[in-house]
């Protein structure tokens, strides 16, 4: 992620923001399939959506952005 690089939230779907905000805690997809109430493997696909809708490397990158665009990401959230 570049200092030019834009997130656009308005990308993700409302799901894929609440996986999001949960990548923060640094939690497995265990546990935030078990908090969603979805599948893990539901969880990996939501997150690996929201790494290429918003043009990052990985998982740990997109819970950095997470924590630091927290208030941004409850904003989109309906």
């Amino acid at each position: 992620m570049t200092d030019r690089h834009v997130l656009d939230f308005s990308a993700l779907t409302e799901r894929e923001l609440e996986v999001l905000e949960l990548l923060a805690s640094g939690e497995q997809n265990r546990w935030l399939a078990r908090r969603l109430g979805i599948a893990e493997r539901t969880v990996r696909a939501h997150t690996t959506s929201i790494v290429r809708k918003l043009q990052l490397k990985s998982r740990f990158e997109a819970a950095i952005v997470s924590h630091l665009y927290a208030d941004d990401i409850k904003g989109q959230q309906v």
